[in-house]
């Protein structure tokens, strides 16, 4: 991306944009943004330009002298001079350009003029022609701002320079996430933000941005950036194109709050980024009691439908919930109203408890039965068609089982014309392939080109690449095995997508993990150090064990594992090697068996041989002894040493606790979580009384799945926080702790005792459904497990640190280097209710929804 350096200069304030938007009528800035005229201000800007004379007639440019062109400045106004010299039509293409953008700036009250230097009048303006490749910006006589005439390319990049240039006070370009927090936080309780991201400055989206801000400048903040980076940091993957963000600020009230967020979605076009302000403006949830089709909003007027959540009186608090919760996901994207039924002149069906009404006059409303927040959201997201309810309800369609289930394959449809840059990554053939990889180290992602699943992976591989983009050495690579069928068989690739880690002097690794942008980071990053590293000192281990030994691999790895053993100690260092290979990519593993081995044994209490496990964000180191520990056991000392002791449940980490084979105890909460509710629970896990549950809690903001875990659970959508022990091993019954008391150690306590001598009911039983594919060919649970009982144990060789590597290649160069794939199975404990705090195993295959 382009950066563009600005020359500032002083500037004093925008009195005439100010008297402009206080003169101008609410109605007057709405026809404004409706229109491309814009003919309502006049902020007087002139702007003054340098250039080559154009001999050809430009009709909308005013042509002065220098001295009638001076003559005119005034006090408080912007001027323009376009200060040209004869005999040099090089500029012919930026002065039609600049032609196209008198209109729109005039509009504006911005003046574009032409000044024709003659050799009877002087001025520093008509200086040489390799000078005159500049645009200026004044005030009167004051000079605001000068552009090279490169970044004026088009009309929109000119509208969109000198409205950032006169909006400087308003728009505030930023470059870093720590920007954008302290901007934030200085707003909370005071004013809202209209966060945007361009990709370059000039772009017609940063036009629109401008414009909006000319509008709405003094009633929100606007803040501009075209870092990446800064996208990325508040969870957007799409860098490819412009977004806008309305940080609702205004309502927060404590400062450690963070402000709400919503995404406009649409492109970024003057139009439709004054349609979404508006919508912000409105109010988040309207109670109505008239007829659906007699209701007007300002939703309508913009186009956008209506949402009727319908309610009565015997439900009113739980309905308002709910309609608040779909108001916040439908915000920008249609109006929600709740719906008093039993104030109603109209009848409406009796089962019905959505109204959906569209934009467009002489619709008729549609009344539907939508049980599901989720349902609700996508009949407006994807307009789509949902029949009317009958009166006749016993009519119902058996679902098509020809209709292959794929979400993956509709997001590849969905995506398809979006551009990746294929560039970043390297495409390999049969003939580069060999020498390629051997140059360099490489990562190859082979895929199918026809696949589904490959094609939705290849998005998060360029989305890495752009991550690493000049700061790998690692060569990002990349082979269709559509096309190259042969070399694919030949690297032992038998399923896509496939990721493969290729070293000098090493076999190549595969990438187990999940198929996403972060987690393949993660691999990649850690895989950067070799297997266990070597560690050969006791202050090198103790660099290790605070984390600044590898100190830029924190953030991938919380936990960094030591293995301690006596030199003698042979076969238990080989274990240890063994395990710290299977784990390479997932966590950061050392060993160290040196002669003075005991001052770290007797300083952190361990006996040898041992593991030490430094947790870096608590700031804890622990010994767990490895008497006669096999390397199985000991890579499940340590994956088990993983798992957070609290963890927040998301749906990417919940098959690792799942497999835990406990009852969950889940703390739903909409948003951070109590602290006390926090220390309460640590302070049991701390005591051993959680050892038979997996104590955890569940962000509906974060994770807004829950909501429909909640509905799964309950009629109607309890308050919050909630705390619930889910067991989907046995039976499928779910317990509540009661929501008139406090969330304290001693009434947990209590509670979970009930629970274990069968006093609690439970206030729900989950459905013994499994969970099938649609047709036999989709069963892709059962071909995994298929192939994991098939799937060969191999033994790594012993590995060194990355410096040391390239010592010791050649030592491995006729050895075979394999890595052990992970075997996990799916099948899951049952329990029961006389059996929920105890550990028998019984391994029926039932599954069961959480």
């Amino acid at each position: 991306m382009q950066r563009i350096a600005w020359k500032f200069y002083p500037r004093q304030q925008n009195h005439s944009i100010e008297q402009n938007r206080q003169k101008s009528p609410a109605h007057v800035q709405l026809q404004l943004m409706m229109s491309s005229s814009f003919n309502i201000f006049r902020v007087g800007i002139s702007f003054v330009m340098m250039c080559i004379f154009y001999k050809s007639a430009v009709d909308s440019l005013s042509e002065l002298s220098p001295q009638k062109y001076f003559s005119t400045l005034q006090p408080g106004k912007a001027s323009l001079a376009y200060f040209c010299q004869a005999d040099s039509p090089r500029t012919s293409v930026f002065l039609e350009e600049l032609n196209e953008a008198v209109k729109p700036l005039q509009d504006y009250g911005i003046s574009v003029a032409k000044v024709n230097c003659v050799k009877e009048e002087t001025s520093r303006y008509c200086g040489k022609e390799k000078d005159l490749v500049k645009a200026y910006l004044f005030r009167g006589n004051i000079l605001l701002r000068e552009f090279p005439t490169d970044t004026l390319f088009d009309v929109n990049a000119i509208v969109a320079h000198v409205l950032f240039a006169l909006l400087f006070n308003e728009v505030k370009y930023i470059t870093t996430l720590e920007d954008l927090q302290n901007i934030e936080n200085a707003l909370k309780g005071k004013a809202n933000i209209a966060f945007s991201y361009v990709r370059a400055i000039g772009t017609p989206e940063h036009r629109a941005v401008m414009e909006a801000a000319f509008v709405y400048g003094t009633t929100y903040q606007f803040v501009l950036t075209t870092e990446t980076a800064l996208l990325e940091s508040i969870g957007t993957e799409d860098i490819e194109n412009a977004h806008l963000y309305f940080f609702h600020c205004k309502q927060v009230l404590d400062l450690t709050d963070q402000c709400r967020r919503t995404l406009m979605e649409p492109p970024l076009t003057t139009l439709n980024i004054h349609r979404f302000i508006k919508t912000m403006e409105a109010p988040l949830l309207t109670e109505v009691a008239e007829d659906p089709q007699q209701v007007s909003t300002v939703h309508l007027q913009l186009g956008l439908p209506l949402v009727f959540i319908v309610s009565q009186q015997a439900t009113y608090e739980a309905d308002r919930r709910t309609a608040e919760w779909v108001a916040w996901r439908l915000l920008g994207k249609a109006g929600v109203l709740l719906l008093l039924r039993d104030f109603l002149e109209v009848d409406i069906p009796r089962h019905a408890n959505v109204v959906f009404r569209r934009a467009e006059e002489g619709v008729p409303v549609e009344f539907l039965v939508l049980h599901d927040v989720d349902l609700i959201i996508s009949c407006v997201e994807s307009n789509m068609h949902i029949e009317e309810i009958q009166e006749d309800e016993d009519d119902m369609e058996s679902p098509d089982t020809d209709i292959q289930d794929d979400e993956v394959a509709e997001t590849v449809y969905r995506d398809r014309k979006r551009r990746l840059p294929l560039e970043l990554t390297v495409e390999l053939t049969e003939e580069t392939f060999n020498a390629t990889v051997v140059a360099s180290d490489s990562i190859v992602l082979f895929y199918a080109g026809w696949q589904a699943v490959s094609m939705a992976f290849l998005q998060s591989y360029i989305d890495l690449a752009i991550k690493l983009k000049g700061t790998s050495n690692m060569l990002l690579t990349r082979v269709n095995c559509a096309d190259w069928s042969d070399l694919c068989t030949k690297q032992n690739v038998t399923e896509f997508p496939v990721v493969k880690m290729y070293k000098e002097g090493k076999s190549p690794a595969s990438y187990p993990g999940m198929l996403g942008t972060e987690d393949l980071l993660k691999f990649i990053q850690l895989n950067r150090i070799s297997c266990p590293v070597n560690i050969t000192s006791v202050q090198e281990a103790e660099e290790y064990l605070s984390g600044e030994l590898y100190k830029d691999l924190i953030s991938y790895s919380s936990v960094s594992v030591l293995g301690l053993f006596s030199p003698n100690m042979t076969t238990a260092k080989e274990d240890f090697t063994e395990a710290g290979n299977y784990l390479k990519g997932c966590v950061i593993t050392g060993i160290y068996s040196e002669d003075d081995v005991l001052i770290l044994s007797n300083k952190y209490a361990a006996t040898l041989p041992a593991l030490l496990l430094a947790r870096h964000k608590e700031g804890k180191i622990e010994s767990i002894p490895l008497a006669n520990s096999p390397a199985q056991d000991i890579v499940q000392i340590i994956t088990d040493a993983l798992l957070e002791t609290f963890p927040e449940i998301t749906v990417e980490n919940l098959p690792i606790y799942l497999r835990l084979q406990k009852p969950l105890l889940i703390l739903f909460s909409d948003g951070s979580i109590n602290p006390q509710y926090k220390k309460a629970i640590l302070t049991l896990v701390n005591e051993k009384h959680l050892d038979s549950l997996t104590p955890c809690w569940l962000n509906l903001k974060n994770t807004p799945v829950g909501r429909g875990v909640l509905q799964a659970y309950f009629d109607a959508l309890p308050p919050l926080p909630l705390l619930v022990v889910v067991n989907l091993h046995s039976g499928g019954h779910v317990f509540a702790f009661p929501s008139d008391q406090a969330i304290t150690e001693q009434n947990l306590l209590l509670w979970l005792k009930k629970l274990e001598a069968g006093l609690e009911s439970h206030i729900t039983i989950l459905p013994a459904q499994e969970w099938k594919p649609p047709l036999p060919a989709y069963d892709f649970l059962s071909m995994m497990d298929a192939a994991a009982s098939q799937h060969p144990t191999r033994k790594d060789p012993e590995c060194t640190k990355e410096t040391d590597a390239q010592e010791n290649d050649k030592k491995h160069e006729d050895k075979s280097a394999f890595r052990k794939e992970p075997i996990e199975t799916l099948r899951i404990k049952h329990w029961n209710r006389s059996n929920l705090f105890k550990g028998e195993k019984s391994f029926k295959h039932d599954n069961k929804e959480l």
